[in-house]
């Protein structure tokens, strides 16, 4: 018996020293701007989360400074405390953005799926219709839906802030998406194995499709952890209150903290950004893939 012998590895050469060097100096002038324009975005990201630590002489001196003289953030979070109910604010966001979030991977991701392997007449002007109602702003709809929700009897209710949150337009457009991606093969051989439809779509296809539902989870927590104007029409009691319409109450025509505005709005930020530092790279990943089209 022959032994094949093996070829010796041959070694990577590097690029001369003067290569790299002309390399480097090429990319300063794209990585200054690139700089300049992340400092831009994070500019007032950074000076809300340091207005945290100043009191409100030093949020309103002028020139303004940026870094703050003493450390006030005890005493700002004391008295945020004092004037508000945190505690239930934030549970009543937790309960809107787990209840909005659940049942809508669960629908968008069914709609998404329909209009992605299914054939049926005027499925075409029927995406095409659905996808035009991302163009109409929410201010136009809000006085409709507010007096379905009134007679109803939804109004300071969970199920008034959560239901008519639940579909969307962009979500079934990134499912869709994300499911066109997938071969065909992997259906009609689970026919062949006699999967019924919604076995097909829980077990085979759903799965496939992991980082765009991850996606959709982030947007919708976190487009709910923000929202202002829903939760403000819809909780007129104090009880009711989320975290954004809850703290809006420091910034008004007869008070002005903006101290304690910044130190709750930073202590509120942070579920959302540790949230999205766990699931970035399926973050990524979906947006990624949710423009493939099979």
């Amino acid at each position: 018996m022959t032994k094949t012998m093996n070829a010796p590895a041959i070694p990577e050469r590097k690029p001369p020293m003067k290569v790299r060097v002309i390399r480097l100096i090429k990319y300063i002038p794209i990585f200054i701007l690139l700089v300049f324009f992340a400092f831009l975005l994070l500019a007032p990201l950074i000076w809300m989360c340091l207005g945290a630590f100043k009191s409100d002489p030093e949020v309103l001196s002028f020139p303004p400074r940026y870094f703050p003289v003493a450390n006030h953030f005890s005493e700002n979070w004391a008295n945020v405390l004092k004037q508000v109910n945190y505690l239930e604010m934030t549970v009543n966001t937790v309960i809107y953005a787990i209840g909005t979030t659940i049942p809508a991977l669960f629908i968008n991701a069914l709609a998404g799926y329909a209009f992605a392997r299914f054939r049926f007449r005027g499925k075409n002007v029927l995406f095409l219709l659905f996808l035009a109602t991302m163009m109409i702003p929410f201010q136009v709809i809000m006085v409709p839906l507010y007096l379905e929700v009134y007679y109803i009897g939804w109004l300071n209710s969970f199920w008034g802030l959560i239901i008519p949150k639940i579909a969307s337009a962009y979500w079934v457009f990134l499912c869709r998406s994300a499911f066109e991606g997938l071969p065909k093969d992997l259906e009609d051989a689970a026919r062949i194995d006699g999967l019924h439809e919604f076995g097909i779509f829980t077990r085979i296809m759903l799965p496939l499709v992991i980082p765009t539902m991850i996606t959709v989870t982030l947007l919708s927590i976190n487009n709910c952890w923000n929202d202002l104007l829903w939760p403000m029409i819809m909780a007129s009691k104090s009880s009711m209150r989320t975290l954004s319409n809850g703290l809006a109450i420091f910034i008004g025509n007869r008070t002005d903290n903006y101290s304690l505005a910044f130190t709750a709005a930073a202590v509120s930020m942070l579920p959302m950004l540790i949230l999205y530092l766990f699931g970035q790279k399926y973050f990524v990943a979906g947006q990624a893939t949710s423009g493939i089209k099979g």
